[in-house]
């Protein structure tokens, strides 16, 4: 097959990819969508509500959880994680997550004309977020602490699992002290890592248009916006604020 011919298949491909309304998306439910996993445990005295942080650089958006929180709710943790008080997580393509990142024009190719392979990482801590990132704009929200069991099943869903039943660890994160898990969901422009963070965003509750969320700055502005209401607590650079 001649190399007009290829180029010409991979963009009916693509046209494909942006005219489908599920296409852009992870394919799992996360809209509305009722949880599987197994309800929270019950204790007593827990605030009905609890803090998720969004963070931002000019690209590449993730999201920060309470471990514990998403520990009762339902995630099965992968190996090498530990205790912790809170996870940063995130999505997107292996090459640009690995050491060398998109270092050839053919890895470049690939990512925008290609589904590639893609990973979810997760990177523990014990620190306020904004002293861990603090290179990062970070926003935060409080979400209902019942928001739980959906987010939990959208992550585990993420993953390719191994005969244990716990995600598959590929190698450790690209910083921290935390991992990368293979996902089973392919990446590709639209589906970029921008689409998971909205994802996650719907899990609890939030409500954003996924065509106007495809750049980091874009997610933002509508996360800022009700029904999301993310407020902003760090603008990125500088010495971090010591914030919850």
């Amino acid at each position: 097959m001649r190399l007009p011919q290829i180029l010409g298949r991979l963009a009916a491909l693509l046209a494909a990819a942006l005219l489908s309304s599920c296409g852009i998306r992870l394919p799992i439910q996360t809209k509305g969508a009722p949880s599987n996993s197994p309800p929270q445990t019950r204790v007593e005295a827990r605030d009905p509500d609890v803090l998720v942080w969004l963070t931002a650089d000019k690209y590449h958006t993730g999201m920060t959880f309470p471990y514990d929180w998403l520990l009762e709710s339902g995630f099965v943790p992968p190996a090498g994680i530990g205790s912790a008080r809170y996870v940063t997580m995130s999505w997107g393509n292996r090459d640009a997550y690995s050491e060398q990142g998109i270092d050839t024009k053919w890895k470049l190719f690939r990512v925008l004309f290609t589904p590639t392979a893609s990973v979810m990482e997760v990177i523990p801590s014990n620190w306020n977020v904004a002293e861990v990132l603090p290179h990062q704009r970070i926003y935060r929200k409080l979400v209902p602490r019942d928001s739980g069991p959906a987010l939990a099943k959208f992550l585990n869903e993420c993953c390719a699992t191994g005969p244990d039943g716990k995600p598959i660890v590929l190698c450790a994160s690209s910083w921290g002290k935390g991992v990368q898990l293979q996902s089973r969901h392919s990446y590709y422009i639209p589906r970029v890592c921008n689409i998971w963070t909205l994802q996650t965003i719907e899990c609890l509750g939030g409500d954003i248009r996924p065509w106007f969320a495809l750049t980091a700055d874009g997610l933002i502005r509508q996360a800022e916006k009700p029904p999301n209401n993310f407020e902003q607590i760090w603008p990125g650079g500088g010495i971090p604020p010591k914030l919850e």
